[in-house]
């Protein structure tokens, strides 16, 4: 076979040996699947998922996810290593601020400037450990989000296995759905046949 260009909608015997081919390397796929996910993709699925790859647009759709996910998750990277460097700096002007207030401390007053210096260090370190969950929860609740839009991007394309859900098993069977897709486009732009 020569490849397949995006099939344009007119020929349909190119679109049928497109959709055969891609079912067929699906099916190839699968068997690097876990075996409770193989069973789960019963041959319609596949055959559903390789009608709705033929003509490349769900290729593109899942690069422009990934490019946005990793862009997220950089820049959600950032913030939160911005955040961390913000908190060093002020453990370290605390350091040096208890440093010299010692240097200049009288010997009677020194067992107060200690006990005051601890409570300082313990309300910073209190205040870290909370601004750092917050920027935890603040991260997991954009990426949670960001997996909502993916799915509801998906589904709106008419990828078979693609819906909103939390469930775990079928944000992994979905992930599983994913991996097959990225692998079926590697391939086939390695050996140029899209």
């Amino acid at each position: 076979m020569d490849g397949y260009p995006g099939v344009i909608g007119g020929d349909s015997t190119k679109q049928q040996e497109r959709h055969y081919y891609l079912l067929s390397e699906l099916q190839t796929l699968v068997k690097d699947l876990p075996s409770s996910f193989q069973q789960r993709l019963s041959y319609n699925t596949l055959s559903d998922l390789a009608l709705a790859l033929i003509d490349g647009t769900v290729y593109e759709i899942v690069q422009g996810l990934l490019d946005i996910q990793h862009l997220t998750e950089k820049n959600l990277y950032n913030q939160r290593q911005k955040l961390h460097c913000e908190h060093q700096a002020l453990k370290q002007d605390l350091t040096r601020k208890h440093k010299d207030a010692l240097q200049s401390c009288k010997s009677h007053n020194l067992a107060l400037l200690k006990s005051n210096q601890q409570a300082e260090l313990e309300a910073l370190d209190i205040r870290v450990r909370e601004e750092q969950r917050m920027m935890d929860k603040k991260i997991v609740a954009e990426i949670d989000q960001k997996v909502i839009d993916q799915q509801n991007t998906l589904e709106k394309a008419g990828v078979p296995g693609f819906y909103i859900t939390t469930n775990p098993q079928e944000l992994t069977m979905q992930m599983n759905l994913l991996e097959l897709i990225l692998k079926l486009q590697q391939k086939e732009s390695q050996s140029g046949v899209q």
